[in-house]
């Protein structure tokens, strides 16, 4: 083997057990050490964080949400096509209009998975709108629909205003410790 090759070889295994790998040594022995020992570890990328549990939960509660705004819209389109439809114009609007927010609900749901800064706001504007919807479910007697929605939007505003998800989904720079304490004025 070549210096340049040998070179390689210690570059390469260096860079291997900083990332957490097993180093792999030229020789009889290393490649077959290396096997023996198994998969390395997964270690994050430098600078990033793993996603939190509530994070998760959020995402699942999110797509959750999109997937019963994606069936009501269905329903209303299949309602209107028998003409049980207050008009027939208006039918079709709810049915796009639920279509359309079910995607927007799955790309919220996609950015809260990748702890996008951005989702946040409407994570929470949903958990609103979920509870709203469901109280309005809870008062027409429809309790199939309301207590699933109360029980999503109420897990959904905890999960989201957790600190763990708190921490990963605002922006902010560093505080200092003694910000709470008053200034002489």
């Amino acid at each position: 083997m070549g210096s340049r090759s040998r070179a390689r070889a210690r570059a390469k295994a260096s860079a291997g057990s900083r990332a957490g790998q097993v180093p792999v040594r030229a020789g009889a022995g290393g490649v077959a050490a290396a096997r023996a020992a198994g998969p390395a570890p997964a270690v994050p990328a430098a600078g990033t964080q793993p996603r939190p549990l509530t994070i998760s939960v959020a995402v699942v509660v999110e797509a959750l949400e999109g997937l019963l705004v994606l069936v009501a819209a269905i329903l209303a389109g299949i309602d209107t096509s028998r003409g049980k439809s207050y008009q027939l114009s208006s039918g079709i609007a709810i049915t796009i209009i639920g279509v359309v927010m079910a995607v927007l609900l799955g790309l919220v749901a996609a950015g809260l998975r990748h702890s996008r800064r951005w989702t946040r706001t409407p994570a929470l504007l949903t958990q609103l709108f979920t509870g709203i919807v469901g109280v309005y479910l809870l008062q027409g007697a429809k309790y199939a629909w309301g207590v699933p929605a109360i029980l999503l939007a109420i897990t959904g505003v905890v999960v989201l205003l957790a600190p763990p998800s708190t921490r990963v989904l605002t922006v902010g720079l560093p505080q200092p410790p003694d910000r709470h304490k008053r200034r002489p004025g």
